[in-house]
């Protein structure tokens, strides 16, 4: 499965590191990535690609977990969700 991951907050070190070594540890793999900061405004958003019978629930709770730790908003959904979304 894929999924699209965003994450959004105050600049600051290691929010790059921080998210991309929790989903080492989750074993996602990331297919695409971007950023921007603006105003020192801190945004990126991934696509990842996910084990087959990885838990979704539970991939989601670490990584937004890790953006409480961080001080970021993480948000993840699954890919085919986010795009029917916007095809509306």
């Amino acid at each position: 499965m894929r999924a699209v991951v965003t994450v959004v907050g105050a600049d600051k070190v290691g929010i790059v590191a921080g998210i991309t070594a929790t989903l080492a540890e989750l074993n996602a793999n990331i297919l695409e990535i971007s950023q921007t900061l603006m105003s020192g405004a801190f945004t990126m958003m991934m696509v990842v690609s996910l084990e087959a019978d990885q838990n979704f629930l539970a991939f989601q709770n670490t990584l937004g977990q890790k953006g409480e730790t961080l001080g970021v908003t993480v948000h993840i959904q699954n890919e085919a969700i986010f795009n029917a979304m916007h095809e509306l």
